[in-house]
Parts: C-alpha cells; structure tokens; sequence
C-alpha cells in the first residue's frame, strides 16, 4: 500500500493510533456482531468497516462500529478499534477498544488455523481504562464452505477487578457462490459474578448476504448477548476496501 497517497496516509494514521491505543491501554473480542472470532488474518492493506445495532427485549442497546486495517509488523497484523454507544437499564455509554489480532498458523481444509489477538477497553465518559483482553481464535475448515471456530482466553474487569475464563464455538456454512452465510455460535465468560446471567451461556443465529464482495450485511437473533438475560435482534453491515490489485476476502468473518 503506498503511504504517499491520501488514502494510504489516512490507512497508515488509523493503524498507527489504534496500535498506540493497544500498547497504552474489554470488548466483544471478536469485534464483529458475532461473538466466535475466527484464526484468519487476510492480505496487508486491506481495510473493512463493521457496523451494527442490536436492540434487546428489556430496552438495553447497543450501536457499534468498528474499523479495521492490517498493516506490516514484520508480520501481518489486523488492527481495530472498536467505537461503542450503549444504553443498560435507562443509563447510556460510550466506549472505546481497541485490538489486535495476528496469524501464527495458517488454516487449512481438515487442518485447524490459530491466531492471537488481545486489547483493551477505555470508558469514554470516565476516562478511564476499564479492562484487558487476550484469546487465541482457531479455525477448522471442514470443507471450502463450511468451517468451525473456537476460542480460549483471558478477560480483566478492571472496574470490579474479577477475573474471567472466557469462551466460543461457532460453526459457519456459506453457499458455493459465497452470497449466503449462516452461522451459529455459543460464548460466554467464566469466574465470579454478582449476578448469575453474566456468566451464563450466550447465543446467536445469523444470516449474511453478500451480493458484492465488498458489501455484506447480516440479521442476527441472539439470547443473553451482554449477560443480561434478554433476548436480541442485531442489524449489521461491512464494507470492505481490499489492497490495491487485491481482491475482497471472501470468508472473513
């Protein structure tokens, strides 16, 4: 990517401050409206924007968006930072998290991918730094359209200073043309809490169409997203700007 032009500084200005934020300063880690982050890291100098809003039986809300570039560390690095505006029990926040995320084996049909990724989350209002993050995504590709992904990891919650095991699976299958995409995840987070449902089990069912490459968009129904024991109705879209000469990569999640 060449930073001499307008979009390759602008490119180059995003991952520069999202990795400052990363070594200065708690997320849905897998920075998507899904809650299972996959292994894949695709081409340097591809870029996406991810956005959602999910809105929840008991009132609580949540609206997100969430850029991202990969950039050259002497190795590919995905680099995001995760922009949130929330409404939990008539109380609304703002926060920031940013993350990265790196492929340390490459995944294959019949063969699982890993990757390590990790971050942190700053409360907006406050100014203050609210927790840590770190998990290891892995990717089994089944077939060429169906895959699995888990994950493992740590959570800091900084605020209450408890400590958690946090967890994923999901499974994705897409349709050969790649327009169509279901996935189905369960993740969670283990450790002490005041209140039983932030430890409990959370899940999603959702369906993506992608008509062009660059453009997707999903419909996600979900159940005690945020711990909160509510059922969700989630709306998301990406828009993809690959690396020049580069195509869009088709199973990103």
């Amino acid at each position: 990517m060449e930073v001499t032009t307008p979009r390759g500084r602008a490119l180059l200005s995003l991952a520069i401050a999202a990795f400052a934020c990363v070594m200065s300063a708690r997320a849905h880690a897998a920075g998507t409206a899904y809650g299972t982050d996959t292994a894949e890291v695709g081409e340097v100098g591809n870029c996406k924007i991810e956005s959602w809003m999910s809105w929840a039986s008991n009132q609580d809300f949540l609206a997100i968006t969430n850029p991202s570039c990969i950039v050259d560390l002497s190795r590919p690095v995905e680099i995001s930072a995760q922009f949130q505006r929330a409404r939990s029990d008539d109380e609304w926040g703002s926060s920031i998290a940013p993350k990265f995320k790196t492929n340390l084996l490459p995944t294959a049909i019949g063969r699982f991918g890993v990757a390590v990724a990790g971050g942190a989350m700053f409360d907006m209002v406050s100014r203050e730094n609210t927790g840590f993050f770190a998990y290891v995504p892995a990717t089994l590709r089944m077939s060429e359209v169906m895959r699995l992904n888990l994950n493992a990891g740590w959570l800091w919650d900084r605020a209450a200073d408890q400590h958690y095991f946090t967890y994923a699976a999901g499974v994705d299958y897409r349709t050969a043309d790649n327009m169509w995409t279901l996935t189905a995840e369960i993740f969670g987070q283990l450790g002490t809490a005041d209140t039983a449902s932030v430890t409990q089990p959370r899940f999603q069912l959702g369906l993506r169409w992608r008509p062009v490459d660059q453009i997707s968009m999903d419909v996600i129904l979900g159940r005690n997203i945020t711990g909160e024991n509510a059922n969700w109705v989630t709306f998301a879209t990406a828009i993809r700007f690959p690396a020049p000469d580069k195509p869009a990569q088709k199973d990103d999640k």
